[in-house]
C-alpha cells in the first residue's frame, strides 16, 4: 500500500547575516532523510521510531504530499505522491494527523471548525454538517461541539484533529505523535479509540511517527528505527524496550 525507494530530503534555511554578506541567499544544507526505503502492507500499522529530529515528521509530510522529496520516490497504492499529492481525491484517501495541531480557528466552536474543513473537502453544507456531527460524536466531542476551540483542553484538540483527518474517510492514516502531551489516562483512552474504532474496525493502513514506547506497543504491528534521517533496523513492538535500552516497566 505504501512504498518508498531511496527517499531523501535536503532543506536549506534562508541565509543569515554572514551568508548575505558573502552574497549567498541560503544557509548550510540540512539533510533530513537519506536513502529511506520501506514498504507497508495494506492494513498494516507501522511505527517509525526515533529521537526528535530523526526525520519522522519529514517522512510523513512527504507521504502526505505536503513536502517534495529531494531524491527518490514515494507511492501510495501505486500513486506517486509528488504528481498526485495535490489532487483532491488523494487528499481524501490519505490523511496526516498531527498531535501538536495549531491550524484550527480559535474563536470558532469545534463544530464550526469541522464544518469549515468539511466544505474544503467538497462536502455540501448539509452533508458537511451531518458528517461533522457524526465524527464529533465518534471522537467523544458531541457535548462540547458548541464550545469555542480556544476553551478546549489538549486532549479535546487532538480528538478534533482526529475527527478532521477522518472527514474524507481515508484509507491511509499518517499519525505524527498522536498522543503527544496527553496525561496518562487521556493517552490510554485515545490509543484504544485509535486502535479499535479508527484502525482495526476499518482495516486502515497506518504509519505512526513516535518516540513513545507505550504508543507503539498498543498501536503498531511492526517498528522501523530512524536516526539522523536513515533507517537503522526494525523489530516487533515487544522488542522495542530492549532495542532502545529501556526498562520493560516503561508503558
Amino acid at each position: 500500500m505504501i512504498e518508498t525507494d531511496r527517499l531523501g530530503k535536503v532543506f536549506r534555511a534562508p541565509g543569515g547575516v554572514r551568508e548575505l554578506l558573502r552574497g549567498r541567499l541560503r544557509g548550510p544544507e540540512h539533510r533530513a532523510l537519506k536513502d529511506v526505503s520501506l514498504t507497508v502492507r495494506r492494513g498494516e500499522v507501522l511505527a517509525v521510531v526515533g529521537p526528535n529530529g530523526a526525520g519522522k515528521t519529514t517522512l510523513l509530510r512527504i507521504l502526505a504530499g505536503l513536502v517534495t522529496p529531494s531524491e527518490g520516490q514515494a507511492r501510495i497504492d501505486g500513486r506517486d505522491v509528488v504528481t498526485d499529492g495535490t489532487r483532491s481525491d488523494f487528499r481524501r484517501r490519505v490523511a496526516l494527523i498531527v498531535g501538536d495541531e495549531r491550524s484550527f480557528m480559535y474563536p470558532l466552536s469545534g463544530r464550526e471548525n469541522l464544518r469549515f474543513f468539511a466544505a474544503l473537502h467538497g462536502h455540501s453544507s448539509p452533508q458537511g454538517a451531518a458528517r461533522a456531527d457524526r465524527l464529533l460524536a465518534e471522537v467523544g466531542l458531541d457535548e462540547a461541539a458548541h464550545r469555542r476551540y480556544a476553551t478546549y483542553s489538549r486532549g479535546m484538540r487532538q480528538r478534533l484533529a482526529l475527527a478532521r483527518g477522518l472527514l474524507g474517510d481515508p484509507e491511509v492514516l499518517l499519525l505524527d505523535e498522536p498522543t503527544l502531551g496527553l496525561d496518562p489516562v487521556g493517552a490510554r483512552d485515545l490509543r484504544r479509540f485509535l486502535r479499535d474504532d479508527v484502525i482495526r474496525a476499518r482495516g486502515r493502513t497506518v504509519i505512526i511517527g513516535s518516540n513513545d514506547p507505550g504508543e507503539v506497543r498498543v498501536l503498531a504491528d511492526r517498528v522501523l528505527y530512524l536516526e539522523a534521517g536513515r533507517l537503522t533496523g526494525q523489530s516487533t513492538p515487544a522488542e522495542l524496550g530492549a532495542r532502545l535500552g529501556l526498562s520493560e516497566e516503561v508503558s
